[in-house]
């Protein structure tokens, strides 16, 4: 090897010396100038004419721009060679174009999959690195084949062997694995991506069966290309059976909650038993579930909050679905009452003080209860349902009680204050309406 590289260092040396390769390196770096400068007057023209694209667009033209300046050289430096063979020799014409079209070609399809998969942030960033990473290794590539050092490098990464149990793997096996696991994964969520659009658009089926049909498919396709690439490059799959049992035995003991909320989820979807916007209430939590994840259901509640509840808590607690009300919440009022009062007539009040308001849901009508007997006064409730309750009910709650005051004051129902009798041991009672001065 180092014989051969002395060799092309030699050769490399010779050619430089001579005018032609001067030329052509001259050449070489004017289209470049050009190819850049059309690039750059392209990229221009595109901000301006783009009014605040979004994230994701703004994200996948990076490697847009980049791509259409290398094909861009790629497409001046094809011409130039031709015209430049009949004056001279274009070895270095020839040995450039291969890893500007290359390196053109790799930067499209990361636009490609920029656009597709550059969706959240973490992928977003994981496609910056698989970027720059395939693109640095692509240089090194050219870099050895422009020296001959490709097949020595081949040789040696043949000879050189990784032993995972009684198996033993080259190096080479495993640079193929990676890369083959690599483009069969990308192209399995590349189709489970445009299967969740097929299936999401789809107005035969239910919230429920679609979340389940998504990820049951991915699941499946990415399984699936992972088999592929192993068997491609001749990797016994059997040996995985050795990470299978270590997987089984970490599911047994530290990843058991975990491992039951993910089944848990799977059960939820499956057996139907809740939806995509039903109205639940489960440990002292109501709301609507607007999300059914692997590990966890959102719910929001009445006032807004979103909370996770693990999935393993709605297999195994006791979980009420008003799912016949939907967008309807369910809401009280209490208000207490003097021993003087009316008390027919307070709760006769109080269950007109909920009709004939905005969202208040006329079936069922609200109802009022007498609930307790207090030290400060009759405990009366008011029960009612309110219309789209995710959109809030605090203005709902102040209408009503607005109303209870207003038909209180008109027909003399009085709401007592907080009051509390002190007696001094020791001391006589004092006589009704008299003031006992302490001494």
């Amino acid at each position: 090897m180092n014989s051969s590289f002395s060799s092309l260092i030699n050769r490399a040396v010779s050619l430089f010396v001579l005018p032609q390769t001067r030329w052509q390196l001259l050449i070489l770096a004017g289209l470049l100038v050009v190819a850049w400068t059309l690039a750059w007057l392209t990229r221009r023209l595109f901000q301006r004419r783009a009014q605040g694209p979004r994230p994701g667009r703004r994200f996948g033209m990076e490697s847009l721009y980049r791509a259409f300046f290398w094909l861009c050289a790629a497409a001046l430096i094809v011409p130039v060679r031709q015209i430049a063979r009949h004056f001279m020799s274009t070895a270095l014409l020839d040995i450039a174009l291969v890893p500007v079209v290359g390196i053109g070609l790799i930067y499209l399809a990361f636009f490609l999959l920029r656009r597709v998969f550059g969706r959240d942030r973490r992928t977003r960033r994981l496609l910056v690195v698989s970027e720059g990473i395939t693109t640095i290794v692509v240089w090194i590539g050219v870099l050895l084949r422009v020296l001959g050092l490709d097949d020595d490098v081949l040789r040696w990464s043949s000879n050189v062997r990784i032993a995972i149990g009684q198996t033993h793997f080259t190096l080479l096996a495993v640079a193929q694995a990676m890369l083959s696991v690599s483009v069969l994964l990308v192209l399995a969520l590349w189709i489970g991506i445009a299967f969740e659009d097929r299936i999401m658009r789809s107005p035969k089926l239910d919230a429920n069966l679609k979340v389940f049909s998504v990820r049951i498919g991915r699941g499946v396709f990415v399984l699936t290309a992972i088999v592929m690439s192993l068997s491609m490059v001749g990797i016994d799959l059997t040996v995985l059976g050795v990470f299978s049992g270590a997987l089984g035995v970490g599911l047994g003991f530290g990843l058991q909650k975990i491992a039951s909320n993910y089944v848990s989820g799977f059960i939820v979807l499956a057996d139907r038993s809740l939806r995509i916007g039903d109205t639940i209430s489960v440990g002292g939590i109501q709301g609507r579930v607007t999300q059914i994840r692997r590990r966890y259901t959102v719910v929001r509640s009445l006032d807004g909050i979103e909370t996770l509840i693990p999935n393993e808590k709605l297999i195994t607690d006791v979980v009420q679905n008003h799912s016949s009300y939907l967008t309807r919440g369910y809401a009280k009022l209490s208000v207490r009452v003097a021993y003087t009062s009316n008390l027919e007539l307070a709760l006769q009040l109080l269950a007109r003080a909920g009709r004939n308001v905005h969202r208040v849901c006329a079936d069922p009508l609200p109802a009022a209860y007498l609930v307790e007997f207090g030290s400060d006064g009759a405990l009366l409730e008011l029960a009612f349902w309110i219309e789209d309750a995710a959109t809030g009910t605090t203005g709902v709650r102040s209408d009503v009680n607005r109303n209870v005051w207003r038909l209180f004051g008109e027909n003399g129902i009085t709401v007592p204050p907080a009051q509390r009798d002190v007696r001094l041991v020791g001391q006589p009672m004092p006589a009704p309406g008299s003031v006992a001065l302490a001494t």
